[in-house]
């Protein structure tokens, strides 16, 4: 999995001025700054929103200020799966018994 960059606020502003001047096709743009061109979209569209305030918070909270409820949620998901994994191998095990 690919870790999530962080970008600073100049960054983001310049990559949506050079997207609003328009000289080149936003995913050329985005090749080159090495971003998908959904994100610079999203950034365009919060700079429209937000104006000068964009781009001021932290992005989304790190794993350790999750919620408890949404840790628990990701807990049980990993878990049901491995039980179905195992109830599938203890059916394959126990044909072969027979």
């Amino acid at each position: 999995m690919q870790k999530r960059g962080r970008y600073s606020k100049a960054f983001k502003a310049e990559a949506v001025r050079l997207l609003e001047i328009g000289e080149k096709p936003a995913s050329e743009l985005a090749m080159e700054l090495g971003i998908k061109r959904t994100l610079l979209y999203r950034w365009r569209d919060q700079l429209k929103q937000k104006g000068a305030g964009a781009f001021d918070g932290p992005g989304r909270p790190v794993k350790d200020q999750q919620s408890e409820l949404t840790r628990l949620r990701q807990e049980l998901k990993i878990v049901t799966e491995e039980r179905d994994i195992l109830k599938k191998a203890a059916a394959y095990f126990a044909k072969d018994l027979k």
